[in-house]
């Protein structure tokens, strides 16, 4: 069992009078990680599903009832807590006046779960996302030289737990997921009319990976309207399938100023989408799989290392472009994304004297541990 970044991290933020929210997309190991956490605390724990029927009419928020629910245990555990009525209120209600039971909430709906506990409990809850397994929690699990060997594999195939945990299936599984699982959520929801639309666009937004998206190229792909794109981008966001990157911009007359790329959250989630998970070797998309799988992982370390930088890419009217833009109070750096250790990089002039960057750097197979992992080296690539 590969073991999780957040599974140290969580336990410090419990019995705080306050909830713990665990987002993520499905399957990436939350139920797996709150058993882990709770098998930890030895506490006397009630685990409750809001896929179950039963449980969603039983919880009601009512402090007499849910009171009742809990007696005798430490901590209540709610998966897919999105399902549940009048979630947030329920929360509250624990962290307000039964606060000597600590509720774990987890979700894979975003969108629903955070629109239902946003308001209730403002104040009252600590949130956590937990992706697929990230580079550094596999390096933890073997070593640093058996991972880096494993680049082109994950490259492919990803990283979701199953998928590493049992790689002779992998392709099985990738499928299983791409279809049956992490749409799930997306088709469920009442505003969704062309489940087809949404086929077409995760499958445009796979083959434009490491390139500018606009909505009006992606009406045409899909043969909705710009609104519907609009939409529906928003989401698969929310659903965690794809996350926007962003245009970087002070201002500047020739830049971009409203541009955005979409990436995909797992390699193997994207290959599997467009029905490719041939071999790297095979493969003419490589430079866009190294991109994804950096950026992907990358995100991972801002958000579990809890650092504030914000990320972009940028371009101008001109076409000079730089792969990734990271902004901190200290300044910006820029950094070009190349499978090929060999292959030259340049930074463009107008980019290096318009910013000042702090460093330019080039992220490849040689050298993307220190990008990934960076406290490792002891210093910021």
């Amino acid at each position: 069992m590969i073991k999780r970044y957040l599974e140290d991290v969580i336990p410090k933020f419990m019995f705080r009078n306050k909830a713990v929210i665990i987002f993520g997309p499905r399957q990436a190991g939350k139920t797996t990680l709150v058993k882990k956490i709770t098998e930890k605390t030895a506490e006397k724990t009630l685990y409750i599903s809001g896929d179950d029927l039963g449980v969603r009419n039983a919880l009601i928020p009512s402090k007499e009832k849910l009171a009742g629910l809990t007696a005798g245990y430490k901590i209540l555990v709610i998966d897919e807590a999105q399902k549940i009525d009048d979630i947030g209120n329920i929360i509250k209600i624990f962290t307000d006046q039964i606060s000597e039971v600590q509720v774990i909430a987890t979700g894979s709906s975003a969108f629903e779960l955070m629109s239902k506990t946003s308001e209730s409990l403002t104040g009252r809850k600590f949130e956590f996302m937990l992706y697929p397994l990230s580079f550094a929690e596999l390096v933890e699990n073997s070593n640093l030289i058996a991972e880096k060997g494993r680049i082109e594999e994950r490259l492919v195939m990803g990283a979701y737990p199953e998928v590493v945990s049992i790689p002779e299936f992998s392709g099985r599984t990738l499928k299983s997921l791409a279809t049956d699982y992490l749409f799930k959520d997306v088709f469920s929801m009442d505003g969704i009319r062309y489940p087809s639309v949404i086929d077409k666009l995760v499958r445009a937004l796979a083959f434009q990976v490491g390139s500018e998206v606009s909505n009006s190229e992606l009406s045409r792909l899909t043969g909705a309207d710009n609104k519907t794109i609009e939409k529906y981008l928003r989401i698969l966001e929310l659903a965690y399938i794809v996350f926007r990157l962003p245009a970087f911009s002070r201002n500047e007359r020739n830049e971009i100023k409203k541009g955005k790329k979409y990436y995909f959250y797992d390699n193997g989630i994207r290959n599997a989408l467009i029905g490719n998970l041939s071999d790297l070797t095979t493969r003419t998309d490589s430079g866009a799989l190294w991109e994804n799988y950096v950026i992907s992982e990358r995100k991972k370390y801002l958000s579990y290392s809890e650092n504030p930088a914000r990320s972009f890419f940028w371009r101008t009217l001109q076409q000079q472009e730089i792969d990734y833009v990271e902004e901190t109070y200290e300044g910006v750096r820029a950094y070009e994304f190349k499978w090929n250790e060999k292959a030259k990089v340049r930074f463009p002039e107008t980019f290096v004297k318009s910013y000042k960057p702090l460093s330019l750097k080039s992220v490849n197979r040689q050298n993307f541990e220190e990008f990934l992992i960076p406290e490792r080296f002891g210093s910021q690539l």
